[in-house]
């Protein structure tokens, strides 16, 4: 169970992440939440008050280490612990490789991987020292299977993908840390807002004709890896929608 454990979520402002704070608030955890879009925290930090729930929010923008490392330490100031972190912020600005898009290459990385490396490397000392913790990192079904115009954003899932399992040998027999990698198929998100490149207009049409994953499912399965019992570590959870081929 984790009532009253203290969960970080980034990302939280909307989606995945906002429906994640929801989820684990309503199980009883105390949730610190964290995004760019501070109205979207506020919006969401009074939905979870008024069912009764404790929340902390702030301001994090996780490619900065500083953001990343003073928003753990607001949270160990006013819970004392950290007991989960969900590292969910993400970007999928997809394109084909020869439109050049360096710009979005360069925030994907930023934010798939070095936000993850930052936010983890903010909460994994206390969580040594203290011998107890959940890391729960989002990766996605591009994390396994590479698509045309998905070479960058799923060499950087692959690397979360990997990052997770690396993390699972150090820390989870050692430290008692459990570790899971969350890999959704297609999400009705904000996601696939973010893709900029015009030949791509027909498979973002074609996405949004599919029966999707809603973000709620996707925090229910976030919710059964938490909540299960400290000797059981759910390493990987791949949970596509039901007409999802690949």
């Amino acid at each position: 169970m984790i009532k009253d454990k203290v969960a970080i979520i980034t990302g939280a402002s909307s989606g995945i992440g906002f429906a994640t704070a929801l989820t684990l608030s309503k199980a009883g955890a105390k949730v610190a939440i964290g995004a760019r879009r501070i109205d979207r925290l506020e919006e969401l930090a009074k939905k979870i008050s008024a069912n009764g729930g404790e929340v902390f929010f702030q301001k994090l923008d996780v490619t900065q280490k500083t953001e990343c490392e003073n928003f753990a330490n607001a949270v160990l100031d006013k819970w004392g612990s950290i007991d989960i972190l969900v590292n969910n912020a993400g970007l999928m600005p997809l394109s084909f490789f020869k439109s050049l898009k360096v710009d979005e290459w360069d925030r994907m990385i930023d934010v798939n991987i070095k936000g993850v490396l930052y936010s983890t490397a903010a909460v994994i000392s206390h969580m040594k020292d203290k011998k107890s913790g959940h890391i729960v990192n989002l990766s996605s079904v591009a994390g396994r299977i590479v698509f045309p115009a998905g070479s960058v954003y799923c060499a950087t899932k692959h690397a979360v993908a990997a990052f997770t399992e690396g993390l699972r040998q150090e820390f989870s027999i050692r430290s008692k840390i459990r570790v899971t990698s969350i890999e959704p198929g297609v999400v009705a998100t904000e996601l696939n807002d973010t893709i900029t490149d015009e030949s791509l207009k027909g498979f973002v049409e074609n996405t949004k004709k599919m029966e999707a994953l809603q973000a709620e499912d996707i925090a229910n399965a976030i919710l059964y890896a938490v909540e299960s019992p400290p000797h059981v570590n759910v390493n990987e959870i791949l949970i596509r929608p039901t007409t999802q081929e690949r």
